[in-house]
């Protein structure tokens, strides 16, 4: 599925329930940070993790952003690419390779 095609299935679905009243763009930064934080409890203990509540949450995670970037009319693929170019010149392959270490302290 393209991002064309989840962005029109997740319009749709909130169309139906007349959901998009309460997606302000305030209102689906916290959604996203909830359910980023159920995604952090799927391994907060360590131990075995549980891959299936892992992709559950994280689709949960995707569909906030997903529906944050169609409120502000912003095309995901175009900024995650625009981020990456940036991430890119921060890290460049030649210092960064290898290592976790932060654009500054390359």
């Amino acid at each position: 599925m393209s991002s064309q095609e989840t962005k029109l299935a997740l319009r749709s679905f909130v169309a139906e329930r007349d959901w998009g009243q309460f997606h302000s763009p305030e209102n689906l930064i916290k959604s996203i940070a909830i359910e980023s934080g159920e995604l952090l409890e799927r391994v907060q203990w360590g131990g075995q993790s549980d891959s299936e509540e892992i992709r559950s949450e994280l689709a949960d995670v995707l569909t906030y952003a997903y529906l944050l970037a169609d409120r502000m009319g912003w095309e995901p693929d175009e900024i995650v690419l625009e981020k990456l170019q940036t991430t890119r010149e921060k890290y460049p392959v030649d210092k960064a390779k290898g290592t976790s270490a932060k654009y500054d302290q390359l």
